[in-house]
C-alpha cells in the first residue's frame, strides 16, 4: 500500500514538472482503434523517473467495456531483471480522431492525457507523447525496428519538433 502511494506521489509531481519545448502536441490524423490493441514495444522514451532503469518495456492494449485496459511492464536493470508492472485504464478523449486519451493509473489515484502524435501501421510503429509535450514513447509492435524504419521513425519525431537526443534507447526483450 505505501510503495502505490510513493508510486502516485511521485507521477503526480511527473504531471506537475515544468514542460519541455514541446508546448502542446496534436495527433497527426485519425486512428484506427483496432491497430491500437495488443502489445507495443518501447524502442526510445525521453527519460522518466517511473521508468528509471527499465528494460525490456512493452505495453499491452485490451479493449474493455469502457475504453482500454493497457498494462505497462518492464524489467529492472535488465532484460532478465525483476518485473515492474503498471496498471492502467484509458479512454478516448477525442472520438474524431481516436488519438487522444486520458489515462489514469493507481486506481485513478493519477491520470494523465496521451496524444498518438503518429501512427503507421503498415510499418508498425507509433509515437505517443504526453499532451503537453514533456514525455514521448517511440513504440514498435516486434521488440526491435529495422534499423532503416528507425531511422525513419526518428526523422519524424524530430520533424514534429521533438528533441531526440533527449531520447534513451532500452535494451530490447530477449527474443
Amino acid at each position: 500500500m505505501i510503495q502505490r502511494l510513493i508510486l502516485a506521489a511521485v507521477a503526480a509531481c511527473l504531471m506537475l514538472a515544468p514542460v519541455s519545448a514541446v508546448a502542446a502536441v496534436e495527433p497527426v490524423g485519425r486512428i484506427e482503434l483496432s491497430k491500437m490493441m495488443g502489445r507495443w514495444y518501447e524502442v526510445a522514451r525521453v527519460p522518466n523517473v517511473l521508468q528509471k532503469d527499465c528494460q525490456a518495456g512493452a505495453s499491452d492494449w485490451t479493449p474493455q467495456a469502457k475504453g482500454f485496459a493497457v498494462v505497462q511492464s518492464c524489467r529492472k536493470d535488465s532484460p532478465d531483471g525483476p518485473l515492474k508492472v503498471w496498471k492502467a485504464k484509458a479512454t478516448v478523449a477525442d472520438p474524431h480522431t481516436n488519438a487522444k486519451f486520458k489515462m489514469s493509473f493507481f486506481g485513478g489515484v493519477v491520470s494523465q492525457d496521451y496524444v498518438v502524435v503518429e501512427h503507421r501501421p503498415e510499418q508498425g510503429w507509433l509515437v505517443l507523447a504526453t499532451a503537453n509535450g514533456k514525455y514521448l514513447w517511440l513504440m514498435s509492435q516486434k521488440p526491435t525496428l529495422p534499423a532503416a524504419i528507425r531511422t525513419q521513425a526518428l526523422a519524424r519525431i524530430r520533424q514534429l519538433g521533438f528533441d531526440v537526443g533527449r531520447l534513451e534507447f532500452p535494451i530490447p526483450p530477449r527474443s
